[in-house]
């Protein structure tokens, strides 16, 4: 009979200090995550700096709080996994070092992980992954297709080659004077407003899995300060509504579009937009006529946590993978 393995996750890469033990890399034990929104909401967005200083003064209580929680020792634990990058890197230092240090006094494994292999395998507590599979990344950093052949491997096939829809969410909410952070709230307005606004949506070159949202962004700024000098009055839902229909509408159509193209048996979605609520009904919709399964994390496993970096480190821990000391915060770190 093959032993459990208990793996510790910590994640700091951005605004979430996050610790999880995980069995098996499907089973959440204990996933403790101290959320610093408040203290970027009057900035209208992270200040690094401050994130930096929010994880040291909460990574220890964060720890201790999640031992507590699954009611578990050391000894039963088998290794640390940590994202190393990409995000900030000042608050991922904090989180590597952490697991540094505990790694030496504790003498487990150390194994570093990339943020979104992280969400990606945030969807294998749901279901076993099937490949090939396809990966939508839907972030404020990131919007990427990846196909996967096998656990750990990572080909990029599609990409932003811009803002990343996360961004471009924000962007739109700070226009649209809603508080941060901005996406969730344009989600919500979006779902009372009618989507009666002509904005573009960017197909790019035929055979292209990219994606651009400038574009989108542009219009939509120019709009509303058009609408202001003319002294019409939009309403924010309508706004919303067009915004959020352009971003989905392509989204979910080139997601289909790359999953007959590459015959994958599974697609799944991953990443913080992967909450919208907009996003969902339409990639369901594309999906909802063919044999290929869906798979979107609960709305609790969208965001950062560190359930998800336990997950992925346990797949590269059975792999054999480990960081040696010299680990360090990567910001630009290449998922491969």
């Amino acid at each position: 009979m093959k032993k459990e393995n208990y793996i510790v996750g910590i994640e700091t890469s951005c605004d979430e200090t996050a610790v999880a033990i995980v069995k098996d890399g499907r089973e959440i034990i204990s996933n403790v995550v101290a959320s610093q929104i408040e203290s970027h909401k009057r900035f209208g967005g992270v200040v690094p700096e401050i994130a930096s200083r929010h994880h040291v003064e909460q990574i220890t209580i964060v720890l201790e709080e999640a031992f507590n929680e699954a009611n578990i020792t050391w000894d039963q634990i088998d290794a640390i996994a940590v994202t190393e990058g990409p995000g900030l890197v000042g608050a991922l230092l904090i989180g590597v070092n952490a697991a540094k240090a505990l790694a030496f006094a504790k003498q487990k494994p150390l194994v570093g992980v990339h943020h979104i292999a992280g969400h990606i395998y945030a969807n294998r507590y749901e279901q076993e992954f099937h490949f090939p599979l396809l990966a939508l990344i839907v972030s404020g950093g990131h919007t990427e297709l990846v196909l996967m052949k096998e656990h750990g491997k990572y080909e990029l096939i599609g990409e932003t080659r811009d803002d990343a829809a996360g961004e471009a969410y924000d962007k739109v909410a700070r226009m649209l004077e809603l508080p941060y952070p901005g996406g969730p709230h344009v989600d919500r307005l979006a779902a009372s407003g009618e989507e009666n606004i002509t904005f573009p949506r960017a197909w790019l070159e035929a055979d292209s899995f990219d994606f651009s949202f400038s574009g989108l962004k542009s219009s939509v700024i120019n709009t509303i300060h058009n609408a202001k000098q003319r002294g019409d009055e939009l309403k924010k839902e309508d706004i919303a509504a067009s915004f959020q229909g352009s971003v989905v509408d392509v989204l979910s159509t080139k997601t289909l579009k790359a999953a007959i193209a590459y015959n994958v048996k599974q697609v799944i979605v991953a990443g913080g937009v992967a909450a919208n609520d907009g996003l969902r009904k339409s990639l369901n919709e594309k999906f909802s006529g063919t044999n290929i399964p869906l798979l979107i994390p609960p709305l609790k496993l969208c965001t950062d946590n560190a359930a998800m970096i336990a997950a992925a480190g346990y797949i590269a821990y059975e792999q054999g993978k480990r960081s040696d000391w010299d680990l360090n915060a990567n910001p630009s770190l290449v998922l491969k």
